[in-house]
This record gives C-alpha cells, sequence and structure tokens, in this order.
C-alpha cells in the first residue's frame, strides 16, 4: 500500500526541489503566488481561538529573507489568516504574539503542486545532458509497460526487480 501524498513541505524543502533561494520563495508567496504557512498551536485569541494552519503575510517577515543573509532567523507574527479564510487575525493584544522561525514556516503540497503545473517546473532536464546516459531508464519504463500490458505484473517484488536487472544485463551486452 503505498503512503499518501504529502501536505506540505518546509521552505527548505521547495528551495531544494525548485532549485531556488528562499529569497525567490518569499517574492513569489509576496505577490500571491501560494500562501506561506505556519501551524498555530492551540493560541488564545479572545472569541476566536487559533488552532491549526494559518497564512503568514509574508511582508511582516521579509526580513527574514535577505539575500545577502544578514537577516533575522526568527520573527513574531502580529497577524495570521487561517486557512478558509479571507481576512487576517490581529495579535495585537497579545504581548508576545507569535514566534516563528524559517524551520516553523511551510507551502501546503497542493500549492506546491499548482505552482510547479503552473509554471512547467515538472519537466526537469536529464541531469546527463552533454554525456552519455549510463542507464537507459526510458527505454527500460517502455519495455515495463509493454510487459505489463502483455502479460501482467509479476507475482512478487522480486521477480519484478530480477527482470529489470535482467533487461539492463541484456542491453548492455
Amino acid at each position: 500500500m503505498a503512503l499518501p501524498p504529502r501536505v506540505y513541505f518546509t521552505l527548505h524543502e521547495a528551495s531544494v526541489r525548485w532549485e531556488c533561494s528562499l529569497a525567490d520563495i518569499a517574492g513569489w508567496a509576496s505577490v500571491g503566488r501560494f500562501n506561506i504557512v505556519t501551524a498555530i498551536g492551540g493560541f488564545p485569541n479572545g472569541l476566536q481561538p487559533l488552532s491549526g494552519f494559518g497564512a503568514v503575510l509574508v511582508t511582516d517577515i521579509l526580513q527574514m529573507f535577505r539575500r545577502c543573509g544578514t537577516g533575522p532567523t526568527t520573527c513574531r507574527l502580529w497577524r495570521v489568516r487561517p486557512l478558509g479564510q479571507e481576512e487576517y487575525v490581529s495579535l495585537s493584544e497579545h504581548s508576545s504574539g507569535i514566534e516563528v522561525t524559517l524551520a516553523d514556516l511551510l507551502i501546503m503540497a497542493e500549492d506546491v503542486r499548482r505552482f510547479e503545473a503552473d509554471f512547467d517546473l515538472l519537466r526537469r532536464p536529464a541531469s546527463h545532458i552533454g554525456s552519455t546516459a549510463r542507464y537507459d531508464w526510458d527505454e527500460m519504463y517502455i519495455s515495463l509497460i509493454r510487459r505489463v500490458h502483455e502479460h501482467g505484473v509479476p507475482e512478487t517484488q522480486a521477480e519484478w526487480v530480477g527482470e529489470v536487472q535482467e533487461w539492463f544485463v541484456k542491453k548492455v551486452r
């Protein structure tokens, strides 16, 4: 049984995934490409206690994303927008606000997938451009698809792995 898809990505994970800087991510979020969110664990707030994921107004924490690396590593939030709501909730009556670090900031997976689809980030160039690929993975996948279509899926994973290995051995000869 496969695991369900991820629910969120940290900003660092998104940065590696998209091969960009944290400042780029903050910039895209600041113009509405996606939300940067943080988890809020039962924060009392008058008649509307806050709990769950809340969108962060990026301009409130923008100093954390200085390209020169001199920004603070923590910030205090004085407003947050619970996901599913349109309006930000002010936390001004609290003396300390909500402290967040870079590690606390997330992008929901559905936003990551939508952003990747919108900007065609799913098609990455092959890592072997300029040199010969050691293994022809695309041809192997085609061979597997043909095998499943014609004969079905092997009964065991070991049998499946063995067939893939055998395919590569024949291909190298």
